[in-house]
């Protein structure tokens, strides 16, 4: 059974990876004419493209692709490779120049621990556009997810693979489901708080609490800036407005602190996206924010297990 984002009608997944350079890209295909979208950013380092637009208060209403990507500033060149595609199909939206697609994108930096020479730029984007298809999305290495790290607080040496998950939950009629790249500063812990991914001590144990809390007082991670993000995509086919999906993109924030220790620190660039792709009845909005907190903590644990 389909449990990721391509289970919602006429959703489309494309990734880009390149394993031996540890670093990918991934694009989310909206349907024809778009979707609604708004997005929520957070923490001190985030690295974006197109995001403004996503406000409740700005005119532009729909959005035809997403992108998420690695290569820290340099992966957002892959947009170009996303606009060209969806041009090409006719897509965007209507001007006197001709269709202009928008497409929001974000990055998380991978260069430390692959080959920082090697990222996503158009081509990449283009081809991960061409390898989009409506079948289930793999959780793990792959596309966006596929040079991502959990836990440095004591440097990349010491961290442990992130990657890219997916999970779906069913709320009335309507479904909501999540894809996270999960490269955080911190920790990825489960619904208990135990550690399943992040930092590891030069003797392999894991860190406490108060441990966590000692390295950070000393300040001796300066080398972290800038170099941590966790991003959220989130679908829905519940009809929502730009309003209601950025009120859930504020809740998917949320989500994301249950699983991470610590979260939205200055060093990382938390950004989350959703949309809404269908004309299912709106369940109660309380509703759809705690669906959008689990699946997003879902979402994450399956990115690392």
């Amino acid at each position: 059974m389909n449990h990721t984002l391509t289970a919602l009608p006429n959703i489309r997944v494309g990734h880009w990876t390149h394993l031996e350079a540890k670093t990918g890209c991934t694009v989310i295909l909206l349907p024809k004419g778009g979707a609604v979208m708004s997005a929520e950013v957070r923490g001190g380092a985030p690295g974006t493209r197109e995001t403004p637009l996503l406000a409740p208060d700005k005119a532009v209403e729909k959005v035809h692709a997403l992108l998420l990507t690695g290569g820290s500033a340099f992966g957002l060149a892959a947009t170009t490779g996303v606009t060209q595609y969806l041009e090409e199909q006719n897509e965007g939206v209507l001007t006197p120049g001709g269709r202009i697609p928008i497409v929001p994108s974000a990055v998380i930096f991978d260069l430390a621990h692959g080959n920082p020479k090697i990222r996503p730029s158009a081509t990449e984007g283009y081809i991960a556009c061409q390898n989009a298809s409506s079948q289930p999305i793999p959780n793990g290495l792959i596309g966006a997810g596929t040079g991502a790290m959990v836990g440095k607080l004591l440097g990349f040496a010491h961290a442990e693979p992130g990657g890219l998950g997916n999970a779906l939950i069913q709320v009335g009629e309507a479904r909501v489901a999540a894809m996270v790249i999960a490269n955080p500063t911190g920790d990825i812990v489960n619904p208990n708080g135990e550690v399943i991914a992040g930092t590891r001590k030069p003797d392999g144990t894991r860190l406490t609490e108060p441990e966590r809390l000692e390295i950070l007082t000393a300040g001796q991670n300066r080398f972290l800036e800038h170099t941590n993000t966790t991003l959220i995509a989130i679908g829905t086919d519940a009809k929502l407005s730009k309003l209601e999906c950025n009120i859930l993109a504020q809740a998917a924030q949320m989500g994301l602190a249950r699983g991470t220790r610590p979260s939205h620190t200055p060093h990382d660039g938390d950004t989350s996206f959703v949309f809404s792709c269908g004309d299912i009845p709106t369940p109660p909005l309380i509703a759809l924010v705690a669906a959008v907190q689990n699946v997003v903590h879902h979402a994450l644990l399956n990115a690392i297990t």
